[in-house]
């Protein structure tokens, strides 16, 4: 699979997954979005090299707020005929 190919089945899928949230508007979904949507660092040393899972967790942080914008602008269109 090309990157290109992969990056259109990412796409692909945000935009299936931000469309459900849209449509079901659910609470309990809404606030996992914003519960996730951002890391929480603490207090740690400003001067340390983030690791691989730290940026793995800020690219899914990164996801899931595209997500959430996505679908905040989806329930904000009117519903097609």
């Amino acid at each position: 699979m090309t990157p290109e190919t992969l990056e259109a089945r990412l796409i692909a899928q945000r935009k299936l997954l931000a469309r459900i949230v849209a449509v079901l508007q659910e609470p309990s979904l809404d606030s996992f979005l914003a519960d996730r949507n951002h890391l929480e660092l603490g207090a740690e040393d400003p001067g340390a090299v983030p690791d691989e899972a730290l940026a793995f967790a800020g690219a899914v942080a990164d996801e899931l707020r595209e997500i959430e914008k996505l679908a905040e602008r989806l329930r904000g269109q009117a519903p097609a005929p």
